[in-house]
């Protein structure tokens, strides 16, 4: 992991501009937070934002990287503030209480993962809204690059349709595994998270119903995380989200949905079309292979 210290200690100096800061104090505190304390780049710049806070009695000013808006297929590095034109593409349920918001945002050149954080106390974003997004922190985490909204982070809807890159990928896969968070589901009518009882942004709500599943296929070669909605669902097993619901009425039970779909579906071949996108492929259109294996291999080859 390769951070320019230089850069962040410009940008915290900017962030105080009427104190006079140990420019050399503060790149050996970065340097220990990050590269001996393996914090977070983002972390370890909030932590010593904090620390000249108190012990200047100042607040920080908002600093914007620059004006130019950038693009994701741009080279970034581990520490990078960035400003950027996206779309939202996908939004995924948040896996913490400290995580607002995460999910895919992209432009013309590329798709990248986002975080909002808790305390942020930033506005949600909107799956299929256009933004322009400023001082977006650059993080990486698992070999892969995403961007972190901080409380610096400057939302702007912007009524623009930004194209995105798609990847169509048509495979010949079996269905592995179905993932949690699948079968019937509740979401907030606000933000479209999947809730339970109350969304922990937008309190209790009168939830919508929907049916979708989170998959994994397996084609010999790669697994793909799939997701499958109403349309898909139904034209595989029958079950659309009128007939889960009375299935879940019959049973006095949502879970039954889930069993029902699981005992039609798992460890069956399927020919799937759809676009990747990020590390989900969205499925377009869907049908079971014929249990003839020379058929199948045939097709695989």
């Amino acid at each position: 992991m390769v951070v320019e210290i230089d850069r962040i200690v410009e940008r915290i100096k900017k962030a105080f501009p009427d104190v006079e800061l140990d420019e050399e104090k503060i790149r050996k505190q970065l340097k220990l937070l990050i590269y001996e304390f393996r914090v977070p780049v983002d972390e370890a710049v909030r932590t010593i934002m904090y620390y000249v806070k108190k012990e200047y009695g100042v607040e920080a000013k908002p600093v914007s990287r620059d004006a130019k808006i950038g693009e994701i297929g741009e080279e970034i590095k581990e520490g990078d503030w960035v400003n950027l034109e996206v779309k939202v593409v996908k939004l995924w349920d948040p896996s913490s209480p400290s995580v607002a918001q995460a999910g895919l945002i992209g432009d013309e050149t590329g798709i990248i993962k986002f975080v909002a954080w808790s305390k942020s106390e930033k506005a949600q974003l909107e799956e299929g809204k256009c933004y322009r997004l400023e001082n977006l922190v650059v993080h990486e985490f698992g070999d892969r690059y995403q961007v972190n909204i901080n409380r610096n982070t400057v939302i702007t809807p912007i009524d623009k349709d930004i194209q995105l890159p798609e990847r169509t990928i048509e495979i010949i896969a079996v269905m592995t595994k179905i993932l949690s968070n699948s079968g019937l589901i509740r979401r907030c009518p606000e933000c479209n998270r999947v809730i339970k009882d109350v969304c922990p942004t937008h309190g209790k709500v009168k939830p919508v119903e929907d049916l979708r599943l989170k998959v994994v296929f397996d084609d010999n070669e790669r697994t793909y995380d799939a997701i499958l909605n109403e349309e898909a669902i139904a034209k595989l097993t029958g079950i659309d989200l009128k007939k889960a619901l009375e299935i879940a009425k019959e049973n006095m039970d949502r879970n039954a949905v889930l069993k029902e779909l699981k005992d039609q579906l798992l460890c069956k071949y399927y020919k799937v079309k759809g676009v990747e996108v990020g590390r989900f492929v969205l499925v377009k259109d869907i049908e079971f292979l014929k249990p003839d294996l020379g058929k199948l291999l045939a097709e695989i080859a």
